[in-house]
């Protein structure tokens, strides 16, 4: 997922926008509050570990730092704030210190899902609790327990429910619409449909009108399972030898509205392919000169439509064999390679020049044992 929303806005800076991108933390969770239970540590001890694995595997897949990190518990105060406007415009109820998002009240429940409430009554899985006016409304507050952390508010002290946190933060540090919102498409059903629930409650408007889903890694057995510890490690793969950037690479080979299949036979050969395609730009020579602005653009103008239509990545990796085979010389060449990399981002200018600088040395070597 992180991989393709890199590449989402790597493009749309290509195409010459503006882009501001805010990614928030969920640091107060059931998942974390057991961990750190378990381990006897705080949870912002688990947090702080994960978020700062986090940064260290992104960064060597070239995946760049969005604009703002907002993490849940240094948004308190604007979540109380949220829970309490949707309280007093009827959207949310108290009960016994938890509050609750009334679903009967947003007739537009189930739109981006395609579901109807009574479909949803009927097959989601939901928690069984009998003080919901119905099944299916949601936690936006969730009063304190044992062993939890906990912040006071206007309903008890309590915690935040999972949907609150995103709407809160991204009318915080994006306004009240934005452009694109992403996620994976499991995060559909019923996080999204609450995001907008509660944030169009809030708002009394529209709030974002494009919703961007990335489809699965999946084994050939069907879908990794984080929580069974069905997941693969980039340090994983390094350990086997692998260059996080070739797995970037088997990335970029599927549509992100297709599941990806993962064994390390296909992982192989997009390493290889990999590998093929940086020992080809190394062979490029950049005194080749000098670069052909006019050559560019037809080039830049296929790669624009190619990745345009619908962020289609593998067409993406076949501009740059185009660019390989094209009638120019090479310091134009390297040119195309470059700007196309900027959004694929597959390190390809600088592992070739390593590639070429390893190769000169070589040679030096070994005209100076002759």
């Amino acid at each position: 997922c992180f991989v393709v929303f890199d590449m989402l806005r790597r493009y749309l800076e290509f195409r010459g926008y503006d882009v501001t991108f805010v990614q928030n933390f969920t640091d107060v969770d059931d998942k974390i509050i057991n961990t750190a239970n378990k381990e006897g540590v705080q949870w912002y001890d688990i947090c702080n570990r994960y978020i700062d694995s986090y940064f260290e595997v992104m960064d060597k897949l070239n995946v760049r730092r969005a604009h703002v990190y907002p993490r849940v518990s240094e948004h308190i105060d604007d979540i109380i704030k949220t829970v309490q406007c949707l309280i007093d415009n009827g959207y949310g109820y108290v009960v016994d210190g938890d509050v609750f998002y009334s679903v009967e009240k947003f007739k537009y429940y189930g739109q981006l899902s395609g579901r109807n409430i009574e479909d949803m009554m009927a097959g989601a899985r939901v928690d069984v609790d009998d003080r919901k006016h119905n099944p299916m409304d949601f936690a936006l507050w969730k009063s304190a327990k044992p062993g939890e952390p906990a912040w006071e508010s206007p309903w008890g002290p309590g915690r935040p429910g999972w949907h609150i946190e995103c709407s809160t933060m991204s009318m915080k540090y994006l306004g009240e619409t934005f452009d694109i919102h992403c996620g994976g498409v499991d995060l559909i059903f019923p996080h999204h449909e609450n995001e907008i629930a509660q944030s169009e409650s809030y708002l009394g408007h529209p709030w974002c009108p494009q919703w961007f889903h990335v489809h699965h890694l999946n084994t050939s057995d069907g879908k990794m399972s984080k929580s069974k510890g069905e997941f693969l490690t980039v340090s994983l793969l390094e350990q086997k030898g692998y260059d996080p950037l070739a797995y970037r690479y088997f990335c970029l080979q599927s549509h992100y509205r297709k599941a990806l299949v993962f064994t390390w036979e296909n992982l192989d050969n997009a390493a290889a392919a990999y590998t093929k395609l940086i020992a080809r730009i190394a062979a490029l020579d950049p005194a080749d000169g000098p670069v052909d602005q006019e050559a560019m653009k037809p080039y830049r103008e296929k790669f624009g439509q190619q990745m345009g239509n619908d962020l289609n990545t593998s067409m993406g990796v076949t501009a740059l064999f185009d660019v390989l085979k094209a009638k120019t010389n090479d310091a134009t060449k390297l040119a195309l390679i470059g700007d196309f990399d900027s959004v694929l981002s597959l390190g390809l200018l600088e592992k070739a020049a390593a590639k070429r600088a390893e190769a000169a040395q070589a040679k030096t070597t070994q005209t100076e044992s002759g």
